[in-house]
């Protein structure tokens, strides 16, 4: 059976120079190209397709994120780059909006200019 290899992540925008200056500027993906229908970023060796629309509304709940192993380095530094975390009270978040489950997981979720929620987390 063949086996999926490289996974193509896919976002839209319809914002697409504020969309090109977060996903670069604040989150430091390397730009790669922009045609007619995407930006495209190296996300750290995947493919990261930000696509242009006319129109949008944004899905409930994450729709990227990222595992990292110190979820409290990174919530510092996308703050001090202007990320804005989501703080969910009724996950009680700690002062940096960072969540920690009874399993030891952390997650914490920030947007895009267009409104797509995004996570980094840290697993135990």
């Amino acid at each position: 059976m063949l086996k999926l290899e490289k996974m193509v992540g896919f976002v839209v925008t319809t914002r697409p120079e504020e969309a090109k200056a977060f996903y670069s500027g604040k989150l430091g993906f390397r730009f790669v190209s922009d045609d007619e229908f995407a930006l495209v970023f190296d996300a750290n060796g995947t493919m990261l397709r930000v696509v242009r629309a006319k129109s949008w509304t944004p899905q409930q709940g994450t729709v990227l994120g990222w595992q990292v192993d110190d979820i409290a380095a990174y919530v510092k530094q996308f703050s001090a780059a202007g990320v804005e975390f989501q703080r969910y009270e009724f996950m009680h978040p700690d002062a940096q909006g960072v969540v920690t489950f009874p399993t030891g997981d952390k997650v914490a979720w920030f947007k895009d200019p267009d409104g797509n929620v995004l996570s980094v987390s840290q697993h135990v």
